[in-house]
């Protein structure tokens, strides 16, 4: 967890400010989802000349959480801010739900099939398989290959109807 500290005057922040600098911290394994897209980013607070940014990782043991807090501290620095902290809460666990629909809409761009509402109903599927949709054809008719996909939080799907392979963003 890296903290800036130095003997500088601390520059006034607001929560407002730091969110718009670190929409340019994205996940180093789905780099075009921002960290707060992806809602990893939790919260921001500016205090007595500290700055504190709150992050819950993706799954315990995220291997990206470490490129994460460099980011983080490399974008307040930038900014000035030589005085933080950087934060990792556990509890609540991160929610695929906490995905922003901007995330979701840019998972789908890059190929990547979004994943289901965890809280409430989930779509429809065979045993405990969620009904996944192709992001290349928009198809249903798919099949797990392998429950995980490039990274841990993702599966490995096949399109049946454009033969294409796909990774799925797991609903936790």
């Amino acid at each position: 967890m890296p903290t800036g500290n130095d003997s500088q005057p601390a520059p006034k922040v607001t929560p407002t400010q730091v969110c718009a600098w670190l929409e340019t911290v994205t996940d180093p394994e789905i780099p075009v989802l921002s960290i707060a897209e992806l809602g990893v980013l939790r919260d921001v607070q500016c205090q007595a000349g500290e700055t504190v940014v709150v992050i819950t990782p993706t799954y315990s043991g995220c291997p990206a959480m470490q490129a994460i807090e460099q980011a983080i501290a490399t974008q307040l620095r930038r900014h000035g801010v030589a005085a933080f902290h950087i934060h990792t809460r556990l509890a609540p666990p991160w929610s695929s739900d906490w995905i922003t629909a901007a995330g979701r809409r840019k998972l789908l761009e890059y190929g990547i099939a979004p994943p289901g509402r965890a809280v409430g109903c989930r779509p429809a599927g065979v045993g405990n398989q969620p009904l996944v949709a192709c992001p290349q054809c928009g198809s249903t008719q798919t099949a797990r290959i392998s429950e995980f996909g490039s990274t841990a939080c993702k599966a490995l799907y096949r399109c049946e109807d454009c033969l294409e392979p796909f990774d799925y963003f797991k609903c936790i």
